[in-house]
């Protein structure tokens, strides 16, 4: 009698480990696909959806802003001062029409910059770095996202940058 009680106990956790061994290994991976995939930049996919939205929305409206400065500055090249009369055109509207040019020039180039930098962003977002600081590695904050969706640097990194 005092055999059968001894192995009864023996055998149930026996059985008992290994099923629950199993069970604990499978459970991990089902658990980790259902899960969504944390990003290297710490943002959701509805986040990322946003910033994509913000990028696209500034892209659009830098697209329109350089089109329009483009046919200003081509408009003034072509009929400069609004010159409607025979009179020679006078040296301080050539010295205006030159100077709004050189601005209107200025300022696309500027804004091409941000719209390569948008481009960029994409890339990150892409690669998974998107909201990850470049220099310190450190998630910038959301805030700082949303003020400017495509910035690489958190703010002390920033003013690092600048000599601030």
């Amino acid at each position: 009698m005092s055999s059968k009680p001894k192995s009864k106990p023996k055998s149930k956790p026996a059985k008992s480990k290994p099923a629950l061994k199993p069970a604990v290994a499978s459970a991990k991976p089902a658990a980790e696909a259902a899960a969504p995939l944390p990003v290297k930049g710490g943002l959701s996919k509805s986040e990322l959806n946003e910033f994509k939205a913000l990028l696209l929305t500034r892209k659009k409206v830098l697209q329109g802003d350089v089109k329009t400065l483009e046919d200003e500055a081509c408009k003034k090249g072509s009929d400069a001062a609004g010159d409607l009369s025979t009179l020679p055109m006078h040296m301080a509207d050539l010295g205006t029409d030159s100077h709004e040019q050189d601005i209107s020039l200025g300022l696309m180039e500027n804004e091409s910059d941000e719209i390569h930098e948008i481009q960029e962003a994409f890339e990150r977002i892409k690669d998974g770095s998107f909201g990850l600081c470049e220099t310190c590695r450190k998630k910038i904050p959301k805030e700082r996202l949303r003020a400017i969706p495509y910035t690489r640097l958190c703010v002390s990194c920033k003013k690092k940058e600048e000599g601030v």
